[in-house]
């Protein structure tokens, strides 16, 4: 059973991934903050999912402290984003987000982002 850390505060697009995330037998665990997304991928997280348009956490900072923490700059990092916010898109990847989706792509993959 993999787990995966959600950096989303958006209680639908949370119901949503927790909906995906059941289909495919994973386990979602919701961080707020850089030290709890850290601390889950130290306890063997595989993946994180982070709203990119968040403004009420600091997703970047998020990216950064993952990147930094030799524990977990292996875990698989997607970040999701309004289509208009191209500029969020390419700063969430210079930070170390992997893959970086329009929100409609993301809901989309869903199920094989959590598979």
């Amino acid at each position: 059973m993999s787990v995966v850390v959600a950096v989303v505060d958006d209680l639908m697009f949370l119901s949503r991934i927790r909906e995906a995330a059941k289909r495919q037998g994973a386990v979602i665990r919701v961080a707020r903050s850089a030290g709890d997304a850290v601390t889950a991928c130290r306890d063997g997280a595989t993946r994180v999912i982070l709203d990119l348009d968040t403004p009420r956490l600091p997703v970047l900072d998020i990216l950064e402290a993952l990147a930094a923490d030799p524990a977990s700059a292996g875990v698989d990092r997607v970040g999701f984003y309004s289509h208009v916010e191209t500029e969020r898109a390419r700063d969430a990847q210079a930070a170390g987000c992997r893959t970086v989706l329009p929100r409609s792509a993301f809901v989309r993959q869903l199920d094989e982002l959590l598979s």
